[in-house]
Formats: C-alpha cells, sequence, structure tokens
C-alpha cells in the first residue's frame, strides 16, 4: 500500500492511496471463509457450501467491502500521522479517478480532494481594549423578585372596592337599544372577568371605582376589541355567535376578590436561600440583588465573546478557502435542500468556519481541556440557571444532580455543554488577556445591542 500527498495550492491536495492485492487479499479470504459458515443454499446444509461457489457469488462484493474499509482506514491514518489540517470530509476526485472494475482488476488506485485548513496567526494582543458591560441591577429588578417569593405565601381576599386586577364576579345581563334588560337576551349568572385585562381603556376606567352591588353598563365587544375568544368564553356562547355580539350589557357586582401577597418571613428566606442563610430583610434583597447580578455577569461575558469574535476576525481578516471544494462538501451534507441552499448560506457558513479555526487556536494556545468532571457541573450550572428563572434558587443537590444526570444521557446535550464549557473557559481566559472597558449599562439598553 502507497499513501501520498500531493499539495495542489495552499488550501487544496490530492491524497492518492494504491493498494495492491497482498494489501486485502488476506482480509478477503477470511471474510469469504466466515461467509460460508452463514451462507444457506439449497441442496447445500448450512456451512457445507463449496468454498468456489460462495467465491463466485460473493467474491466481487466481498472484495469492494474490504477494499473500501482499508482504504478509509488508510485515508484516516495518513492524515492523523501527518497531522494533516483538513476541513470536512476527504472527496472522492471526480476528474482524475481510473477506473475501478473488481472482476478484471487486482491493483487499484484511489484519489481524494482534500480541502486544507488556511494558515494563519491569531494575536490577542492585537486587540488593545475591549468593552464588558455590567448590568445593573436596579431596586425595581429586586422588588419585582421578592414580590414573586411573598406571592407563593399570598391568598385571596374578599374586599368592597374594586382596584387593578382584582376579580370581579356577578350577573352579566344582556340590554337592549333602551338601556333595559334585553327579553330573552344573554344572561349569564356568577359571570367571571378582570377588567385590567381589557383592551380599550374607555371601557376599562366604567369598572374603576366599582363596589359591591354596584350595577355597571359596558360594552364587551369594545372592552375586548372583538376578540372572539374572550367574548365566547365571557358570554358563554359560540365563537361564531359572539363574533357578531355588539349589544351593551349590565354587569352586577356580587363580589370583588383581590390576591394579597404574603409577608416575608423567615420561612421564605430559608425557602430561597435555605436554613438561616439569612435572618433579616435587608439581608434577603442583598441576596437576591447578588442571585440577579451572577444571572446577568453570564449575559455580559456573552456579550464580550461576541465582541471578542468580531474583534479578532477583523484581526486575522478575509482568509483563503477552497470554495469550490468545500461548497461540494455543503451540498453533500445538505443533499435534499439543494444547490440553491448551499449559494445562500455558503458566505455565512465560512464566517462560522473562521471562526471556528480562530477558537482552536486560542483553545490550544491558552491549554483548554474540557474534563468530564467539567461537563458534570455545567449540566448542574444549566439546570440550576433553568430552576432560576423560576424564581427557585434554593433547589437541593439531589434535584440538580437527578436532572443533570437525565441531561447528561443525551448526546446532543453533552456535545452542547461541552461547547458551553469551552467557551466559559475561553472567556475567562481572553478576559485576563485584554484590557477591560467595563461598562454599567440598564438591561433594556444591553438587550438592544442585540436587535
Amino acid at each position: 500500500m502507497n499513501v501520498s500527498l500531493q499539495n495542489i495550492d495552499k488550501v487544496s491536495a490530492l491524497l492518492t492511496v494504491k493498494l495492491e492485492k497482498a494489501d486485502y487479499q488476506e482480509q478477503v479470504d477470511k471474510s469469504l471463509k466466515n461467509l460460508r459458515h452463514k451462507v444457506q443454499m439449497p441442496g447445500f446444509r448450512k456451512g457445507m457450501v463449496p468454498a468456489s461457489l460462495v467465491k463466485k457469488l460473493y467474491g466481487k462484493s466481498v472484495m469492494a467491502e474490504e477494499v473500501n474499509k482499508i482504504l478509509s482506514d488508510a485515508v484516516y491514518k495518513y492524515i492523523q500521522e501527518n497531522k494533516v489540517n483538513i476541513l470536512g470530509e476527504p472527496l472522492p476526485n471526480e476528474d482524475k479517478q481510473p477506473e475501478v472494475d473488481f472482476d478484471t482488476m487486482e491493483e487499484f488506485e484511489f484519489l481524494f480532494d482534500i480541502a486544507l485548513a488556511p494558515e494563519f496567526t491569531v494575536n490577542v494582543a492585537d486587540v488593545k481594549k475591549m468593552d464588558y458591560y455590567n448590568i445593573e441591577v436596579t431596586d425595581e429588578m429586586v422588588d419585582n423578585q421578592v414580590k414573586m417569593y411573598t406571592q407563593r405565601n399570598g391568598k385571596y381576599e374578599q374586599v368592597t372596592e374594586y382596584a387593578d386586577n382584582d376579580m370581579l364576579k356577578g350577573l352579566l345581563a344582556e340590554l337592549d337599544a333602551e338601556g333595559n334588560t334585553k327579553e330573552g337576551g344573554i344572561q349569564v349568572e356568577g359571570a367571571v372577568m378582570m377588567p385590567s385585562y381589557m383592551k380599550n381603556d374607555e371601557q376599562k376606567a366604567r369598572f374603576a371605582t366599582a363596589k359591591v352591588n354596584d350595577v355597571i353598563t359596558f360594552n364587551p365587544h369594545a372592552a375586548w376589541d372583538g376578540n372572539a375568544a374572550e367574548l365566547a368564553s365571557l358570554l358563554k356562547i359560540d365563537k361564531e355567535a359572539a363574533a357578531d355580539m355588539k349589544s351593551d350589557f349590565s354587569f352586577q357586582v356580587q363580589e370583588i376578590t383581590r390576591f394579597v401577597p404574603g409577608d416575608l418571613t423567615q420561612e421564605i428566606f430559608d425557602q430561597v436561600f435555605g436554613k438561616d442563610a439569612v435572618k433579616t430583610e435587608d439581608e434577603f434583597r442583598a441576596k437576591v440583588k447578588e442571585s440577579i447580578a451572577q444571572q446577568f455577569a453570564a449575559d455580559s461575558d456573552y456579550k464580550f465573546l461576541i465582541d471578542m469574535r468580531k474583534a479578532l476576525m477583523e484581526k486575522v481578516g478575509k482568509l483563503e478557502f477552497p470554495d469550490a471544494l468545500l461548497k461540494r462538501v455543503m451540498l453533500l451534507n445538505n443533499q435534499d435542500k439543494g444547490e440553491k441552499f448551499v449559494d445562500e448560506n455558503y458566505d455565512k457558513s465560512i464566517e462560522e468556519l473562521t471562526w471556528h479555526l480562530i477558537k482552536e487556536q486560542l483553545v490550544k494556545a491558552n491549554d483548554i481541556k474540557v474534563e468530564q468532571a467539567d461537563i458534570a457541573a455545567m449540566a448542574k450550572t444549566a439546570t440550576r440557571a433553568q430552576f432560576a428563572q423560576y424564581g427557585m434558587l434554593n433547589v437541593p443537590d439531589d434535584v440538580l444532580e437527578n436532572y443533570s444526570k437525565e441531561m447528561l444521557k443525551k448526546k446532543e446535550s453533552v456535545e452542547g455543554l461541552v461547547n458551553r464549557v469551552v467557551e466559559a473557559k475561553l472567556t475567562a481566559a481572553l478576559k485576563q488577556q485584554v484590557k477591560l472597558d467595563v461598562k454599567p449599562v440598564s438591561v433594556a439598553d444591553f438587550n438592544k445591542m442585540f436587535e
């Protein structure tokens, strides 16, 4: 066997593999022998079909299969041992490949087109300074988070006067053109609604000073902008009828229900941060603010890495790629989408490939490695972040462990976690190598940066 590589230009090469009979015959004979023991054919006991007949019937396909196995191993072994930095997969050459006939030939030559990664050097020192956005945690954010916790221990109370977000229950009756209860019209006993959800401000305002036993006239169609689903639910009719229902209605208020948040107690402190971790409201609010800041820190790091990517790609400049060959690879991987998809997405693909190559250099330069413990820790971090979105900050370790173990069972999840570990370690390393211009920013202005 002979394997050789010929550079066509800086970013493409031709890999040639020459196979002689001695390279594959032993494996072919072994496969035919194993096949003979399995073949069943009329007139012969299992395993007793003559070897010559097995060879005649299956020799060509077995040879093709074994040659392809040896060929594949030879190609990838050569690439690995010679540290050929390829892009994508080796592709059979379409122009110079000699004809292959397993019936008549004993020696074979296979040619492969190889896309080579461009040679370049990325230097982080070229980026003198980088903005780092520190998202401000406002008192309003803390208030909202604290309110969410107190609502867990809240309760519903009956009140006599309406306030925004209260729920009303009463008798709903359709009116005629003169404003009287319509004979045979729609009436709903125990109708429930929340005026704060009305779309029309003028209709909503009619309930602003409502008290128990008041009778209020309003127009449901105007109140909910003719939303058939809302009207059907309120009036207990089907959507088709609701769409045409534009009558005024009277609403006699029978009950006003208000949700009252609970008090901040030691029980809530313990539920959120663990037993006796905080003792006072001030300590609790400080810990809540710290937790929000930690969540924002991940967003700040994400933005930093995006900006570093842009800066480093500008410093590296446009790289040379074997476009025709890479488009073949892309088309091969997206056969169902066709050439139009390749043409429309190739530039974006090259942009992502460029960053991938830059990141590879950075990872190597900073000696970044991913251990199993890193992946497990990132799974816990991701799980903890998911719970934190719902205000659950003190999730027991055994719960986190169980959720993260489920995550680690999925291949795509593990691949995503590995990438997150790499980016987290890379971000930490890069933040130490450039001067950070820390800029406080509101969450609203920070989010605008992604629009």
